[in-house]
């Protein structure tokens, strides 16, 4: 499987996928628009808070090719973050006092720079966040020892596992991934990540297979822990439960399926003002590759900068960054439908 981008699908243009979200949403479905949701309910413009994380992808490069990534990550993707643009990562984090780095990709581990980056943050007293897909830690000889150097780091490691069965994740994840995962599980509780008392957090996170929302998070929590400790003997400390959004790989496939219509009517019909008032993008300034700066994960991959004179992180100014509205669009109806859904789970 190769991603979007290789195969010449018109998805991978990110002003193809904002009309089609709008097109579809709003003339087809005569469905409200985002913003006009928010407004309703007295929240737009959203507006930032204090940061509390600088989410940073260091490249598209990726060992997997997902069905349903936004990303439209993969082994054919060649944008890479370079050193320099790491170091003026590394100088705005010195100006603020923001907690905590949250570094993904595509596999962040790819980056030929990934390990040095993760000690130069350290060494600014910042906790690191990797965002592991598991299977990165076993597909190659170089990458067996990522267990021992995370916990040397003290980095908190989130990893997706889809489903706790091998059927419902390699379909979505690739055939083979779930044994795999399940290895690097093992590998992660053998140094001690998981473990009662160890403080080396591990968290996994569970985002549905199909066409629809996930359920309860402490319900599906609960589901995973029991049985990855019944089969595999495997522990970790919290599940998040993500909604799919609407973008790249998983657009692809709701139109693909037909399932379109249906998903977007589910988004916008549990609409929640709580959970929009707790969405991730208040609180988190997202980096590009090339240094970019977008209010989150998914704007980036949509091309949607931030809305201030501040576009890359070479320029970066907080106070600046402090004073913009949020840009928001139709795939935003992902972050706050039921529970709402930010890279750390539900928001309400």
């Amino acid at each position: 499987m190769k991603s979007l981008k290789a195969t010449g699908n018109q998805l991978a243009d990110s002003a193809f996928q904002l009309t089609v979200l709008r097109r579809e949403v709003a003339d087809t479905l005569h469905l409200p628009l985002f913003h006009e949701k928010l407004r309703e309910a007295a929240l737009f413009p959203l507006t930032p808070v204090a940061p509390a994380v600088l989410q940073i992808n260091v490249g598209k490069m990726c060992n997997q090719v997902c069905k349903h990534c936004h990303v439209d990550a993969g082994p054919d993707r060649k944008e890479i973050m370079t050193r320099e643009t790491m170091q003026y990562c590394l100088d705005a984090l010195a100006q603020t006092d923001i907690p905590t780095v949250d570094l993904t990709g595509g596999a962040p581990e790819m980056n030929p720079d990934f390990r040095w980056f993760v000690e130069e943050i350290s060494k600014l007293g910042r906790k690191v966040l990797v965002r592991c897909n598991l299977t990165i830690i076993v597909a190659n000889k170089k990458y067996h020892d990522l267990p021992e150097f995370f916990k040397k780091h003290g980095v908190e490691v989130v990893s997706s596992l889809p489903f706790y069965s091998a059927s419902k994740t390699d379909s979505q994840r690739g055939d083979g991934v779930f044994e795999d995962s399940i290895k690097a599980l093992k590998m992660l509780n053998a140094v001690g990540y998981g473990q009662p008392g160890s403080g080396l957090v591990l968290n996994l996170v569970y985002n549905p297979a199909g066409a629809f929302l996930p359920g309860s998070q402490k319900g599906l929590q609960n589901q995973f822990k029991r049985v990855l400790l019944k089969d595999h003997g495997i522990v970790f400390n919290e599940l998040y439960a993500i909604t799919n959004i609407p973008v790249s790989r998983y657009l692809d496939y709701l139109i693909e399926s037909g399932n379109y219509a249906g998903y977007m009517e589910k988004l916008v019909t549990a609409f929640n003002p709580v959970a929009a008032a707790g969405v991730m993008c208040r609180n988190t300034i997202s980096v590009g590759w090339d240094g970019g700066l977008y209010d989150c994960d998914f704007n980036q991959m949509l091309d949607l900068h931030v809305a201030s004179t501040v576009q890359h992180i070479r320029d970066f100014d907080a106070a600046a960054l402090g004073q913009r509205p949020i840009v928001v669009n139709q795939h935003c109806y992902g972050c706050t439908a039921g529970s709402g859904s930010s890279c750390g789970g539900t928001v309400a």
